[in-house]
């Protein structure tokens, strides 16, 4: 049964937190990213910019060497503590819209990752899988947690509202209107209590974070070899996680993005999709589909719908049932040249929280030729293709919340 454990965590002190803490590094545009370096000493985003000291820009190796300095200074100037015994830590995230997440972040096992207790539903991209396995190794820790699942649970639940009715150890607002709440455990007798509810599930399913999981697998079974004294216990055998309930979860689509038409011109590409959808015009009127099998288009100014002609397409698994997998083997794959979506670089992703309107700019831009929207994954269709032992295209799911980063950091 899956292995999760309490473990040391590295964090902000109180008075800093809100302060420290920043979204992922990609989520920021330039001059936002510009904007909190220049005005805020504290953001992690010093840590995961380190060129921003030197006024240049630093990419691979040299940043990752650069990202450890700065983590380490932050660490001597006594800007992030590490907590004196083992903790579960339950973190409650509620967004601008209201939405309450609430899940426990923990250490969980790699061994549990590769025996498929922790199960897996989407591809993940090869080089960015072993960049971020490069990054590990080389700074030292991970500051962002993988977004795991369970099955509601009434037992974790009362435990969860049993310790939220203390004051939290972290109370912030953040300026997208997000508030944060943090509350550590260690008492023992409750610690023993969540660890025997996560070892009497099956499974648990990663939601989102398949790259970062991926890249802490590759470096535990590089280190565990290196190691002759290896014992299991080192921390390198586990992973930093946010374990939440599956009602918890929010789940948008991914839109795809294509440079070109595979030397098709326009007419030809449609003639080729009606093959396999039934196709409207829609002009300059925005479309966004409705249900699965309903897809969006936009291609040279105008907007499409495409519905799947269902007796020309055989649905074989609950893979094949998946609209990223239909839109793959319909239209990516056979009409656009796109063999290996992991790593073709003709195919990019815009999340569903952006919408076509994103992907419609980008368009007209010329930076892409032709775009598709389709309507989000659930969890079911997630843990089906999990428990089928099959994998998503990469980008499926865009699952919210997205933690941010510098709250909690596991170190290897």
């Amino acid at each position: 049964m899956p292995k999760v454990t309490p473990f040391r965590a590295v964090r902000p002190t109180r008075d800093k937190v809100g302060l420290i803490s920043s979204r992922p590094y990609h989520h920021y545009t330039q001059a936002e990213r510009e904007a909190r370096l220049d005005n805020n000493p504290f953001s992690f985003l010093h840590i995961v910019n380190p060129g921003y000291k030197y006024h240049k820009e630093i990419s691979g190796p040299d940043r990752y060497e650069l990202v450890k300095n700065r983590y380490q200074e932050f660490r001597e100037d006594h800007i992030f503590i590490q907590d004196e015994k083992p903790n579960y830590y339950i973190y409650r995230l509620i967004d601008s819209e209201k939405h309450v997440f609430t899940g426990i972040v923990a250490a969980t096992s790699l061994d549990s990752y590769k025996s498929n207790l922790i199960k897996r539903h989407e591809e993940t991209i090869a080089h960015r899988e072993d960049d971020f396995k490069e990054y590990l190794e080389t700074v030292g820790f991970n500051a962002e947690p993988v977004l795991l699942t369970h099955p509601d649970n009434s037992a974790l639940a009362e435990i969860i509202k049993e310790v939220t009715q203390d004051r939290p150890e972290y109370e912030f607002t953040t300026t997208y209107r997000d508030t944060h709440y943090l509350w550590t455990l260690d008492d023992e007798i409750l610690l023993k209590r969540i660890q025997e509810e996560f070892s009497s599930m099956d499974h648990l399913y990663i939601a989102d974070g398949h790259h970062r999981s991926a890249s802490a697998y590759q470096l535990y079974e590089e280190l565990r070899k290196k190691n002759p004294q290896h014992t299991g216990n080192e921390p390198y055998n586990y992973f930093m996680s946010y374990i939440i309930p599956e009602s918890n979860l929010k789940i948008l689509e991914f839109n795809r993005l294509i440079k070109d038409l595979n030397g098709l011109s326009k007419e030809e590409f449609l003639i080729k999709l009606d093959n396999s959808f039934r196709i409207q015009n829609r002009k300059s009127t925005y479309y966004r589909p409705l249900e699965k099998h309903q897809f969006s288009m936009y291609l040279d100014g105008e907007f499409y719908s495409l519905h799947l002609r269902k007796l020309n397409f055989k649905i074989e698994n609950s893979l094949s049932h998946l609209d990223a997998q239909v839109l793959y083997k319909t239209v990516l794959e056979p009409i656009l040249g796109i063999k290996d979506p992991r790593n073709d670089q003709r195919l990019d992703y815009a999340h569903g929280k952006k919408g076509m309107p994103h992907v419609k700019g980008l368009v007209d831009s010329g930076a892409f030729k032709v775009g598709f929207g389709m309507v989000p994954a659930s969890v079911e269709e997630m843990k089906n293709i999990a428990n089928e032992g099959l994998t998503m295209p990469p980008k499926s799911t865009y699952i919210e919340p997205k933690l941010r980063s510098g709250i909690t950091i596991y170190e290897y």
